[in-house]
């Protein structure tokens, strides 16, 4: 039994002293726990000043979802990534991983770290995004808050992180539903077609840097613009990703008479972000492939693009003012891939085949491709008329 009890802050909290003691105590009940904590002070005055900050913190501590005994988003952010490095090991790149963790360490753990899983609700998470549009991103120079707004991708991006921290954590049952995330105020976004070359303008690419391997600025780049030249006639006639040219390897690739010219065309065994797969070249890609494997002497192991010229390539872009397309998407080694796709189906053929040729889906190419090409639309079924119905003859 305690020897006296004192009330402050209108009875929200209770001094008192334990039998043989000297020292005061407190106690409260806040969010539905009762607490106590110790003063450490013999006078009842200093005691209540020490009682009411710590009932002060606490009843803040509450508010924010910092008060619990429960796992806290930094916990769940912890065993997230230890999962994730595990599970996906091989099917995710270690930049796609420590992406990850710079997000968390950056700004999610600052902001979420504390908080109980149970306490980020869809609120919480509505004024995170207000945090972080209103403070900006993290100054390398300073290490301060910049007041630049994130752009829409890198909000999304941490948003699915946010996502698999709370998956994580009720997964393992520590949070009972996830809360809803979506943007309440998100407006219908534009669907914009990807950047590509228009067949003028990817025969000026290809003149252009055509004449660049014949006259480098330089003799000693001639292997490097000779080996861009090619890279780009074998894009634009393979529809590649990057990465997917990056792996090709010599014995990936071969020449074989397919078609209905019968033609010499590419059969490429792919590896890439969808696996293996397999991609048939239009004929303009074998001479490209039989220069690059004569330059450099390739072997059935070697890889047939180690390196892509960037900066060449982004150097002959700018020569030609073609670094952007006319709403402004910057174009890149990516760029030749759409202009495949684009330039095939100007060129009538089926959406379904060059999907699966390039290893996507026809709602993508719909989407992002087709939906831009005039070639696509049908004008005789646009331009339908319907001869009128004659009216039948009123009875005499």
């Amino acid at each position: 039994m305690a020897d006296a009890v004192h009330e402050i802050l209108g009875g929200k909290v209770q001094l008192f002293r334990r039998p043989n003691s000297t020292k005061w105590h407190c106690r409260a009940s806040v969010g539905g726990r009762q607490l106590r904590h110790s003063t450490k002070m013999d006078s009842l005055a200093q005691a209540k000043d020490v009682a009411e900050d710590w009932y002060l913190t606490i009843k803040g501590k509450a508010v924010r979802g910092e008060l619990t005994s429960g796992p806290t988003f930094a916990d769940a952010a912890k065993r997230f990534m230890t999962e994730f490095k595990v599970i996906t090991a091989g099917q995710r790149s270690e930049r796609y991983i420590q992406r990850h963790q710079e997000r968390l360490d950056l700004y999610l753990l600052p902001y979420f770290g504390g908080k109980a899983v149970t306490a980020i609700t869809s609120g919480a998470i509505q004024d995170y995004r207000i945090d972080r549009i209103t403070k900006g991103g993290i100054d390398r120079a300073t290490g301060k808050r910049n007041g630049k707004a994130p752009s829409r991708s890198t909000m999304h991006q941490e948003m699915v992180c946010l996502r698999q921290v709370l998956k994580c954590a009720n997964r393992h049952g520590w949070l009972p539903a996830l809360p809803v995330m979506t943007d309440p105020y998100r407006a219908a976004t534009k669907v914009s077609h990807r950047a590509w070359f228009s067949p003028d303008e990817y025969k000026r690419l290809y003149e252009a840097t055509r004449e660049r391997a014949k006259n480098p600025l330089k003799e000693r780049w001639r292997t490097a613009c000779e080996d861009l030249h090619d890279y780009v006639l074998f894009m634009g006639n393979t529809g590649l990703r990057p990465d997917e040219a990056k792996r090709l390897q010599a014995q990936d690739v071969e020449i074989v008479v397919d078609g209905p010219n019968n033609q010499q065309i590419l059969h490429i065994a792919v590896r890439g972000k969808r696996g293996t797969g397999w991609a048939k070249s239009t004929a303009s890609a074998v001479h490209p492939f039989n220069r690059m494997r004569k330059r450099h002497n390739l072997k059935s192991g070697d890889l047939i693009f180690p390196k892509i010229q960037r900066e060449l390539f982004n150097s002959i872009l700018g020569e030609l003012d073609l670094k952007k397309d006319r709403e402004g998407n910057p174009r890149t080694t990516y760029s030749l891939r759409h202009t495949y796709i684009s330039m095939r189906l100007l060129e009538g053929a089926d959406i379904y085949q060059i999907a699966k040729n390039c290893r996507t889906s026809v709602e993508m190419i719909e989407t992002f491709y087709a939906s831009h090409i005039k070639n696509m639309l049908d004008a005789e079924a646009i331009n339908i008329r319907r001869q009128p119905k004659k009216r039948a003859a009123p009875p005499e």
